[in-house]
């Protein structure tokens, strides 16, 4: 059966790892469903393809900006804590558990498809490198609460898990990705939907009256910041000036230097400046990318829908939402690092010493990547209010959350990194929690766990999300009412303007 792991492994970790490949074999199978000529499928693959790539590249340049900005943080600050990383504590749980969690992936991927075929839960689950994350942490958690010699069980429950979470995080999510999209051809797949459920709910609950980040008005020396790149570049900048004029300050030269391995002052500051203007060049070839398969990809998904998985919804990863929101990705983030600074706080003051917990330490990608989702989300429903409230609560979840899945993967093993997005700290947690007991025990919670899951997301996705729910309906109509009122007011001025002056 070696040849088998060996297929298997090569399937989940060569292709269902790479975005890029799933959505271009994705497209391709949509355009042959709906019997497009050849070089039409391997055109529409090739450019879908081509887009994730190109998203994937713009991912690559903003964490190349922000990894050196979070060193020279930490540095300055001098903080110590666990700063969750989902690759590191990946590959770290892969030397041990690979094979087993190469099945899960690969298994959990046919559940979710089938789950999608036979209920009302519609989701295709295509971000690629979070299956494999969360396909991990299951397998880790099941291997070491059943015990040795039960990996047929492991498989089992960890694909059934698997399949179940990844159609029931963008049905809870769909509100208020409609409320975005203004449509209901996609959805999102990524495991930080708490945190973006958690926004739109606190966007609608404080922005009642709170226009949208994307109306800000700016004077009229500043309307070169109505452009999103050169708005999030320069706010860069200013966060970038600010710690490497400190990290001068603070740091003996060397020390501070060596972050950027720059030759001297003038060069230090100048190599976080590039940096600065590298993160707004990222996410404006992140907004291409996104452009770019949204283009391909969801026409060919009516092919899916109609021949294999009908009414199918393809649930992509979170930067496909940014283009719906410029500013809010920008105020989320900020707001979200924010959060996580107050939470680290909480953790060092009450919850370490009381729990145990550790500290974790706001990571600048998480914070962009989720902290931008959750500005957007939290904008939808609240305008700007909800964007900078959405993403403060969101870094409060991505900073409280792993440091209790730490205490569970401590258990297993993995006590020096933990996963950072919100979906892994609630579901790993309460797996983590339901196996602590007598293995069957385990076993039998476990999959109580996974219907009480898909039972809770379809009564959802009939009542609520095929109902017609609309998040912030009552600031919609207040934005109406704002905009008629604006608009009679004008026709107003202009009629007074037409009237003749009375004679002197």
């Amino acid at each position: 059966m070696d040849w088998l792991v060996v297929v298997l492994n090569f399937i989940g970790q060569q292709i269902l790892n790479v975005p890029a490949y799933l959505i271009g074999i994705i497209t391709a199978a949509g355009l042959i469903a709906l019997r497009r000529n050849s070089g039409q499928v391997i055109g529409g693959a090739l450019k879908a393809a081509l887009g994730f790539f190109i998203l994937g590249v713009g991912a690559t340049v903003v964490t190349g900006s922000l990894d050196p900005l979070g060193k020279l943080i930490l540095t300055v600050t001098g903080a110590q804590g666990v700063i969750p990383t989902n690759e590191v504590i990946t590959a770290m749980a892969q030397e041990q558990f690979g094979a087993q969690s190469a099945y899960v992936l690969t298994f959990g991927f046919l559940i979710m498809l089938a789950l999608a075929r036979f209920t009302p839960l519609k989701y295709v689950f295509l971000t690629g490198h979070h299956m494999v994350f969360m396909a991990t942490m299951l397998t880790v958690i099941l291997s070491v609460g059943l015990g040795q010699g039960l990996d047929w069980l492991v498989v089992l429950l960890g694909a059934v898990l698997l399949g179940v979470i990844m159609v029931i995080m963008p049905a809870f999510l769909h509100p208020w990705t409609k409320k975005i999209t203004g449509n209901d051809t996609i959805a999102i797949g990524h495991f930080g939907s708490l945190g973006y459920i958690a926004a739109g709910a606190v966007g609608q609950a404080t922005g009642k009256r709170s226009k949208s980040a994307e109306d800000i008005q700016f004077p009229q020396g500043l309307k070169f910041l109505r452009d999103s790149m050169v708005a999030t570049s320069l706010s860069m900048v200013m966060i970038y000036m600010v710690f490497t004029i400190w990290g001068l300050i603070a740091l003996p030269p060397a020390e501070a230097l060596a972050i950027f391995d720059a030759a001297d002052a003038g060069a230090f500051i100048m190599a976080g400046f590039k940096q600065a203007l590298m993160f707004g060049v990222g996410v404006a070839v992140i907004l291409y990318g996104v452009r770019t398969v949204l283009g391909e990809l969801v026409p060919a998904f009516q092919g899916i829908a109609a021949k294999v998985v009908p009414g199918a919804k393809a649930a992509l990863d979170i930067p496909i939402v940014f283009p719906f929101g410029a500013n809010a990705v920008l105020i989320g983030f900020l707001s979200s690092f924010t959060g996580g600074l107050i939470a680290l706080g909480i953790l060092a003051i009450w919850l370490n010493p009381a729990f145990g917990l550790a500290l974790i330490l706001p990571g600048m990608v998480p914070h962009f990547f989720t902290g931008g989702g959750a500005g957007v989300y939290g904008n939808a429903t609240g305008g700007r209010r909800g964007a900078m409230l959405g993403g403060f609560v969101n870094g409060m979840i991505i900073t409280i959350l792993p440091a209790i899945l730490l205490l569970v993967l401590g258990k297993f093993g993995l006590a020096n990194s933990t996963f950072g997005d919100a979906d892994f700290g609630w579901f790993g947690t309460l797996i983590g929690v339901s196996l602590s007991g007598r293995p069957a025990v385990g076993a039998v919670l476990t999959i109580l766990i996974a219907t009480a899951l898909v039972t809770a997301a379809i009564i959802f996705q009939r009542r609520v999300v095929d109902a017609g729910w609309v998040p912030g309906a009552k600031r919609d109509a207040w934005l109406a009412e704002a905009k008629e009122a604006e608009a009679e007011a004008k026709e107003s001025e202009k009629s007074e303007a037409k009237q003749p002056s009375p004679a002197a």
